[in-house]
């Protein structure tokens, strides 16, 4: 399937309810997340990590985290975005193979893991881009959904705690958000934007 990216854009709108008939095969949900994967990040550290939920009984256990949200459970399926609090850890994984290409010095990779160590100092930091750099994954994901036809929401409203909780989540992620993944079993309701001039200011 090959859509006009616009088009895909234009089409996107946040489903909350599923046709729960409509599952997903792993097969098409790693392919969805192999897009998903290709978003930038700082320093290509690629802080995310993706929990996938496609069994009934794992939705039922996230549905009340998820403040009881029926799209959780009528999706074909749930991804819980995480953000990756430690990603300066993938620093040798993430430049070594450019090192070895002859791409950068093994001194330029030096400088840059000597800069990204430095930054990750603070847990200010690394929270913030967590979140955003997750974010960014989280939008590809939902727009590499549409352009495959399917439907999507983003779900920032659930219990951050009793998720890591119940699901075990490593002390290095932190949860994002939510997204489910399926089929429209009716369109969104349409929702206005704000005028461009009301959110952008031209210096």
């Amino acid at each position: 399937m090959s859509k006009d990216f616009f088009d895909v854009v234009n089409e996107r709108t946040s489903i909350r309810e599923y046709d729960s008939s409509v599952k997903l095969s792993k097969e098409e949900l790693t392919d969805l997340l192999e897009t998903t994967v290709k978003s930038p990040s700082a320093w290509n550290l690629q802080h995310w990590h993706f929990m996938v939920f496609t069994s009934d009984d794992v939705k039922e256990r996230l549905l009340p985290i998820a403040y009881n949200q029926k799209q959780v459970v009528e999706a074909g399926a749930v991804i819980a975005v995480l953000g990756d609090l430690e990603a300066n850890k993938n620093t040798d994984v993430v430049y070594n193979p450019l090192v070895e290409a002859g791409h950068m010095t093994e001194d330029v990779k030096n400088i840059l893991a000597g800069q990204i160590n430095g930054a990750y100092q603070s847990p200010v930091y690394a929270r913030d881009a967590a979140f955003t750099n997750a974010s960014l994954a989280a939008m590809t994901l939902m727009l590499a959904a549409k352009a495959k036809g399917f439907d999507t929401c983003s779900m920032g409203g659930f219990n951050a705690e009793k998720f890591v909780e119940e699901f075990k989540v490593e002390d290095r992620y932190v949860p994002v958000m939510l997204i489910s993944v399926g089929k429209a079993a009716k369109p969104a309701h349409s929702s206005d934007r704000l005028p461009v001039e009301q959110v952008t200011t031209w210096l």
